[in-house]
């Protein structure tokens, strides 16, 4: 009978998951659907030279965003270590908030100073798209903030929304500005004012769903509010311990250190391929990107499910026992695109690059199945890196920026040459995903050891 009990909740818990990470997954999906309307309609209205400047400032875009998927592991770590009163979560947001939003301005100020150097030292004429790219991935690290409030509060369908709301703006306006050709600058205009629509819808949702109105506290939670119909005392105690003792506070920034390491190597990780290739030969650099959007597209795909598995790993570890049922969960849900995704690369790389892009875009088609496979790894290690931030484990972020130099080295002594480039890349993501499923288990067996 006890076997029993166990198992149904086993598939239950399964059941849930889905229901969970699919909202997430489908709006992932839409929204790489966005992308790749805008990647196929941008690489007709663009040259092939032009096509490849934008991917290189694409890539400036997620580089200078990465803190913000570290702000969000800190948020996500903070709020599930709650030990105040739960009402107080959206005042501690708001606050979070006006200061991220003092540092943006001052953050824009400084990239309009140091445009005209910045554009130079990437090989560009033009300093607004620059300028464009590098405040929207700023406005990214915002938008980041309530997101991670609306992952500890567990409220994935809202999140979904906002997903879409950001795909459906940037395919919008990016290819808007195509067509009504603005080039490059004017597409990167176009990311910036979606990532701002964007980043006004969080605020308000995520206000909503911590607003002390009702009891609407997430059920991990609930039962941690301490003090609601006790005395003043007890509740002015459980407020100061909101505001000053909350979760170690020493502790998240050690957290938040790492994750910055961490989601920045990853970063490198995805781009320094591109940006070499702009640098290196710029005429191949069109056709290798074309390449690299349809591989880099399941990247995208993790990031947006491990806004699942990153609070459901910190609740669960929290609670003594782990998340390896949600981390199954979400491989499975990764392993279908993927598949898709190396099926076509061995396949049918030339007459995909050619109906996709058009002829122009297939000379880099050898560099197709190669650059699927280390976007296939990259993307398994971007789920155990979310796993392992959401438990408290720093080890692997010293590893993941080790493995960012190495490629940064190996795909610059390819020089140039797109097939290289890609076998260079495939090495290094293999072996860093080997690295990340050993220190996985040994996570896991100091738990049960310990």
């Amino acid at each position: 009978m006890l076997a029993d009990q166990r198992a149904a909740p086993a598939r239950m818990r399964w059941r849930v998951c889905l229901l969970d990470a699919g909202p997430l997954a489908l709006a992932g999906a839409v929204a790489n659907g966005g992308s790749v309307v805008v990647t196929v309609a941008l690489a007709r209205l663009l040259v092939a030279r032009d096509y490849g400047a934008l991917n290189q400032l694409i890539g400036v875009f997620f580089v200078v965003s990465t803190p913000g998927s570290a702000v969000l592991v800190g948020v996500v770590r903070r709020v599930t270590r709650w030990m105040g009163d739960l009402d107080a979560v959206a005042r501690w947001g708001a606050a979070l908030h006006r200061r991220a939003m003092l540092a943006l301005v001052a953050f824009g100020g400084t990239v309009v100073a140091v445009g005209p150097q910045l554009a130079r030292l990437l090989g560009r004429s033009d300093t607004l798209g620059v300028d464009a790219i590098a405040i929207a991935g700023a406005v990214w690290v915002l938008l980041c903030i309530d997101r991670g409030l609306l992952q500890a509060h567990r409220s994935y369908r809202t999140l979904s929304a906002n997903l879409l709301l950001e795909g459906g703006a940037r395919t919008a306006l990016m290819v808007a500005a195509g067509a009504a050709g603005l080039g490059v600058s004017g597409v990167a205009a176009g990311v910036l004012v979606a990532e701002l629509c964007t980043a006004l819808h969080a605020r308000v949702v995520a206000d909503r769903v911590w607003r002390p109105e009702g009891d609407s506290a997430p059920s991990f939670v609930r039962s941690a509010r301490p003090g609601r119909c006790g005395a003043p005392g007890a509740r002015r105690t459980a407020a100061w311990r909101a505001r000053h003792d909350f979760g170690h506070d020493r502790l998240v920034r050690r957290d938040l250190l790492a994750a910055v390491l961490a989601l920045t190597a990853i970063a490198v990780l995805q781009y320094v391929d591109v940006i070499a290739m702009a640098r290196a030969a710029p005429r191949a650099a069109g056709a290798y990107a074309a390449v690299s959007v349809s591989s880099k597209a399941l990247v995208f795909v993790a990031v947006v499910v491990a806004g699942y598995l990153l609070p459901e790993a910190a609740i669960s570890w929290r609670a003594g026992g782990h998340a390896l049922g949600q981390l199954s969960v979400s491989l499975a849900i990764l392993a279908v695109p993927a598949a898709v995704l190396v099926t076509v690369a061995a396949a049918v790389p030339r007459q995909f690059l050619a109906s996709a892009f058009t002829t122009r875009y297939v000379s880099a088609s050898g560099a197709f199945l190669p650059l699927a496979l280390a976007m296939v790894c990259l993307s398994a290690t971007v789920m155990v890196t979310m796993y392992l931030l959401g438990v408290g484990d720093r080890w692997f972020s010293a590893a993941l920026a080790g493995a960012a130099v190495l490629a940064t080295l190996a795909v610059v002594a390819a020089g140039g040459s797109p097939r290289s480039t890609a076998l260079a890349d495939v090495g290094v993501q293999a072996a860093l995903l080997c690295a990340g499923a050993a220190e996985l288990a040994r996570v896991h067996r100091r738990r049960v050891t310990g």
